[in-house]
């Protein structure tokens, strides 16, 4: 019997239709693809050499020619120092089927990891999706430019561009980029949301002015056709204001807790659903929730105890107060599966879940949602 203890993979019996796995089996492998001659925004401030190679750890899950026997995934808590193991459906190394899939970047919190949502990596390969999550430098747990509080500055300018990175390396034809947290404000400007003349010369961006200013007017790549920010960071503090905002040009499906007390929702979430004019988005909201809604894996067994070199307990970073984590993942899956075949598979008909008819769902299991819908050049 597979170990039960923080699987990734898990399925409830009350998860509405399209979270339940596709009909290929899965294989991961690790990339490690090196940007070169990339801009260390560190470096540039310190008054260092400022050009240097930005090595990015990639997870890449991809349809599968043969089923295996799962994986096991290594890597840290929230901590930064506890070895954790996690396990999944998806085979390492597995050979690969062929064909011509679309390509999902996962892009991860500040901080986080490539794994954070792992399960969603597993469940959209099952469904004919590439699907690659990337450790970003300078925002992980263990990195240590993170962990020396130096980091934040150097995020705001490289989540676009890594994510892009990642894309052309892979040779992508069509993309959707997943963004939790930073990752979601990593995918609002890969769309086309420009950052605000606050966002370039706020205090907690000391220095970093002059590079972030490449992202006032971002243009969206046209292989880009549909982001899905969880819970994004910026809006509610003036990172975009409604004319930044209103230069999305990729249809969106965002995910929010009523609760973020990190992102903030009336002043963050759901000012970023008004002022999208210039697309079709989607707001799906779990009533009740945090920041924490919607992305990470269930938390592991080794997050559960206190640390000394932390003032909370890393629990904390994984679970929410409300809501069961695998119960959001499985909802979440599912939301997502119906976007993304849409703008990326032109599986038109799938519009039908992304309503509140609640296509899918059991009667009454989808207590503690809301979704809403606005149309290209509706405000709010």
């Amino acid at each position: 019997m597979p170990p039960q203890d923080n699987r990734i993979d898990l399925i409830r019996p009350d998860a509405p239709e399209l979270a339940r796995l596709g009909a290929h089996p899965v294989g991961v492998k690790t990339l490690e693809l090196v940007n070169p001659a990339q801009l260390d925004v560190l470096a540039a401030i310190a008054g260092q050499p400022a050009v240097s190679d930005r090595k990015l750890v990639v997870e890449l899950w991809y349809p599968a020619a043969t089923r295996g026997a799962g994986s096991t995934y290594a890597t840290v808590s929230r901590d930064g120092r506890t070895p954790v193991r996690l396990f999944g459906s998806a085979t390492r190394d597995a050979a690969a089927l062929a064909g011509d899939f679309p390509l999902i970047i996962l892009s991860h919190g500040y901080p986080g990891n490539r794994f954070l949502m792992g399960h969603l990596g597993e469940n959209l390969a099952s469904k004919g999706y590439l699907v690659a999550s990337i450790d970003h430098p300078q925002s992980t747990y263990d990195d240590p430019a993170y962990l020396g509080g130096q980091a934040f500055g150097s995020t705001l300018v490289n989540r676009p561009l890594d994510t892009l990175f990642v894309a052309d390396a892979l040779g992508a034809t069509r993309i959707a980029v997943i963004g939790y947290s930073m990752g979601g404000y990593g995918a609002l400007v890969a769309g086309g949301a420009g950052v605000s003349d606050a966002a370039v010369t706020m205090e907690r961006g000391a220095g970093i002015g002059p590079y972030l200013a490449r992202h006032r007017q971002p243009v969206a790549d046209p292989r880009l056709k549909a982001i899905v920010p969880i819970g994004p960071w910026g809006r509610q503090i003036g990172v975009w204001d409604g004319a930044g905002m209103a230069g999305l040009r990729v249809p969106a499906l965002i995910l929010a807790g009523s609760r973020d007390d990190v992102s903030g929702y009336e002043a963050g979430m759901r000012m970023i659903f008004a002022e999208a004019v210039g697309v079709t988005r989607h707001l799906l909201t779990f009533e009740g929730a945090g920041h924490n809604a919607a992305a990470p894996f269930p938390a592991p067994l080794e997050s559960w105890s206190p640390v000394a070199w932390l003032p909370f307990v890393p629990f904390e970073h994984y679970a929410d107060a409300v809501w069961d984590t695998a119960r959001m993942n499985n909802i979440a899956a599912h939301f997502v599966t119906a976007f993304l075949d849409i703008h990326l598979k032109g599986e038109a008909q799938k519009a039908a879940y992304l309503t509140e008819d609640w296509l899918g769902f059991a009667p009454n299991s989808a207590k503690g949602l809301r979704l809403e819908s606005l149309p290209q050049g509706s405000p709010a």
